[in-house]
């Protein structure tokens, strides 16, 4: 098939029925569901109980086709009036039908021991995990009447804050001189602008990315400072979580001693990406890099690649890989689920949204035609993947916890790299190679440092910090992962003001240095073991979040709580760094 830029189809996700009536049908299962909190007691059957777990899958499956289908009508165009209103009033409509139905939670939690628990437990399949997790969770549950304030406030509160955050952002435009031409630009096409070969494109580019939110800096370090503390107020006050951190561990069902190694070891091993930046410099023919010249490529001839093409390339990869892989990234595309286009307003980014088990992802790119935009592909391609490879399970259990969230599409990456990198003379490695070290400082060095600055700055908000104080935290986490090995001018002062998700979901970032050194530990295996590896592989996607990360990869011969196997991970980047000194 030949594939062009286009838009997604999204009228699959409603299943011919308008929007309105699949409100209809969700408020109705929700008083259904309501009517069988008298039959909720320690010793019922496990049929019965089973019947209220499918219940709530019909539920939420409801709720994530109206909320899937308004969000991506949403992320097309962030300033439709109309999408903003329907995404607001879904929201509230979400919360409400939560509260309905949350007395489930709550009993299941606290309302029985756990001999009777575990019985009933053991009878829901895949759902077991999740189940006994949420009764270990059950130290942070408040009281019903609570719980449900806490639903009804959060549309007008955190998420609120968060929308607004988008909606200025997404809006702003970058009027910048190029080469004698006046631009107006999108944050997506100014960042293109980044790694341009040119020193003063690259700096202009910055400048005004940075410029513009510096000068927003009062309300958009107001909104997150808010953010921070509603998160605290909750979760640490009145959940008693031990720390901010814990709350997005916990929901991950991973120990907060697992994620502990991962940063300390990511902080020991800064050292690998400053010899490298060191290089860098030597090869740019520079003493040192500056901030501005950290993507800068090594060769001005960026090659462009069409669309169709590069769909080409990222299929043939994962067939090449996979047969079953390859059939599951080709229904993506096949089925419509692709946003590919540049248009104003669209969502800035990339993303995979898994809607249910049901429907097929659909995957958002902003597509440009720079080699990284395959790469960017293949990504969320791979998010597609791991969706599918779980879609048996149930939509409760479908996803995966975030720090395994992102092991598909890294590994997808390395998958697209590898192939390319054997297509190329010792002057095509060069350029490669520096620009794949490049994405992982950003994947893994850079998103560590994200998660130290975050942990940081909750603290000193909770205890009063202005935005000027916090932008001196964020410089001293940029100058202890780069060193002497980069200048950085005051200007990346406010870069954090411009990271959207230390606002959408904090502590996300370290997911993706997680994701990264977990991916290069499976590429390093498959490596060794070829085709024999592929039934592990897909083993663990499949699994979604039904079982606690640190059980599912031991069965495959990984110990993710030891800071030896994040040490391991670094081996493919220390590879990667000898393979470039020996193709310089």
């Amino acid at each position: 098939m030949s594939y062009a830029l286009g838009t997604w189809s999204l009228d699959g996700i409603l299943a011919g029925e308008t929007l309105e009536q699949l409100i209809s049908d969700v408020r109705q299962k929700a008083r259904i569901f309501a009517s069988m909190r008298q039959s909720l007691h320690a010793n019922m059957s496990t049929s019965k109980f089973n019947e209220i777990l499918s219940s709530i899958e019909g539920i939420q499956e409801l709720l994530a086709r109206i909320g899937g289908h308004t969000s991506l009508v949403y992320a097309q165009n962030t300033q439709s009036e109309e999408a903003s209103a329907l995404k607001t009033r879904i929201n509230q409509i979400t919360s409400e039908i939560g509260n309905d139905i949350i007395f489930f939670d709550l009993w299941w939690k606290r309302d029985m021991g756990d001999d009777d628990a575990g019985r009933l437990a053991e009878s829901a399949g895949d759902l077991a995990d999740m189940l006994l997790h949420k009764r270990r969770l059950a130290r942070h549950s408040l009281k019903e009447g609570e719980e449900r304030i806490i639903n009804l406030l959060d549309v007008t509160g955190a998420s609120a804050l968060v929308k607004l955050y988008d909606m200025m952002t997404n809006a702003y435009t970058y009027d910048i001189t190029l080469h004698g031409e006046q631009k107006s630009l999108g944050r997506e096409e100014l960042m293109v602008y980044v790694r341009d070969a040119d020193y003063g494109t690259r700096k202009t580019a910055y400048d005004a990315l940075l410029d513009k939110y510096s000068k927003n800096r009062n309300i958009l370090s107001e909104i997150y400072h808010n953010i921070v503390l509603n998160y605290r107020n909750e979760f640490v006050s009145l959940r008693e979580y031990d720390s901010p951190i814990s709350v997005m561990n916990a929901g991950s069902n991973i120990d907060d001693s697992t994620v502990d190694a991962l940063l300390q070891v990511c902080s020991k091993r800064a050292d690998t990406f400053q010899r490298y930046f060191a290089k860098k410099a030597s090869m740019l023919h520079m003493k040192r890099l500056s901030r501005y010249d950290v993507y800068a490529p090594m060769t001005d001839l960026e090659k462009s690649y069409a669309y169709n093409e590069a769909v080409g390339m990222v299929l043939d990869t994962f067939y090449k890989f996979s047969d079953v892989v390859g059939d599951y990234a080709k229904s993506v595309f096949d089925g419509g689920h692709v946003h590919s286009k540049l248009q104003p307003g669209k969502m800035s980014g990339a993303f995979c949204s898994t809607i249910s088990p049901k429907i097929t992802p659909f995957v958002l790119l902003n597509y440009t035609g720079e080699s990284r935009d395959v790469f960017t592909m293949a990504h969320e391609l791979g998010h597609a993947i791991h969706s599918i490879a779980a879609s048996p399970k149930s939509i409760l259990v479908q996803h995966a916890p975030l720090p395994l969230a992102e092991t598909a599409s890294t590994f997808s990456e390395m998958l697209l790299f590898d192939v390319i990198l054997d297509k190329m003379d010792a002057s095509e490695q060069v350029s490669v190679l520096a620009g794949k070290m490049d994405d992982l400082y950003a994947t893994i060095m850079r998103q560590a440092f994200f998660t130290q600055f975050e942990i940081q700055a909750h603290q000193k908000l909770s205890e009063g910090a202005t935005a000027a104080q916090i932008s001196d935290v964020y410089m001293q986490t940029l100058h202890e992962q780069f060193a002497d090995s980069v200048y950085v001018s005051d200007v990346f002062s406010s870069e954090w003001l411009a990271i959207p998700h230390f606002y959408h979901s904090p502590f996300y970032c370290y997911s993706y240095a997680f994701g990264n050194l977990l991916a290069a530990s499976l590429f390093q295996r498959y490596k060794r073991e070829g085709s024999d590896f592929v039934p592990s592989y897909l083993g663990i996607l499949s699994a979604g979040g039904s079982r606690k990360p640190e059980d599912l990869l031991h069965e495959y011969g990984f110990d993710i709580g030891s800071a030896t196997f994040w040490q391991e991970g670094f081996d493919y980047i220390d590879s990667l760094y000898s393979h470039l000194n020996t193709a310089v």
